[in-house]
């Protein structure tokens, strides 16, 4: 499966860090863009910088020439993660000002599976009917709202149980967090 992770200025590059240590690039074919705040957000949130796994392919935001930048060539799946409320609203309007944007009107519109990843609180009334929209349009919106009971004992650990959740719904069989009734 080729999977486009796009990482913006929310904070909580963390989630990000996660999703990209649990994709095995033997496995996958990985290409990554960040906004341009993300590597703000990325140098106050993750001091030692963003790891990407090997093989993992790092696209310029401005560049046009990206794979995926077209519908004749969309990735399988796209996950922004996370996912400011300016990028949601720009997506579910059709903006596409750079090649994380036209990559995610790509995906929505060639039927591929996008998975949007907001980290804000609280919302506004703005936000939901762009969640509405993108729904519609067959996002996946699957909020950074961690599970506590696993009983997480680490920041690593919360954050995981909504890594996992991405992962399930990327169809990435993984052992993050364990599920409902199971023993931990």
């Amino acid at each position: 499966m080729r999977i486009l992770v796009a990482i913006t200025g929310a904070s909580g590059a963390l989630y990000a860090q996660r999703l990209l240590d649990n994709l095995d690039p033997a496995v996958h074919e990985i290409h990554v863009v960040q906004s341009r705040y993300a590597q703000q957000v990325i140098a106050t949130e993750l001091p030692a910088g963003l790891r990407l796994p090997a093989g993992a392919t790092l696209h310029n935001l401005k560049s046009m020439n990206a794979p995926f930048a077209s519908g004749s060539n969309p990735p399988d799946a796209m996950v922004v993660i996370p996912c400011t409320m300016g990028t949601l609203g720009r997506i579910a309007h059709g903006y596409s000002e750079d090649v994380l944007l036209r990559a995610a009107d790509v995906v929505l519109k060639e039927r591929k599976r996008l998975i949007l990843v907001p980290r804000e609180t609280p919302l506004s009334l703005v936000h939901v009917k762009n969640f509405e929209l993108l729904l519609l349009a067959g996002a996946i919106l699957l909020p950074a709202n961690p599970g506590f009971y696993t009983g997480p004992q680490t920041v690593e650990q919360v954050v995981d149980t909504v890594v996992a959740r991405v992962l399930d719904h990327l169809g990435v069989p993984n052992q993050l967090a364990p599920r409902w009734a199971e023993e931990g």
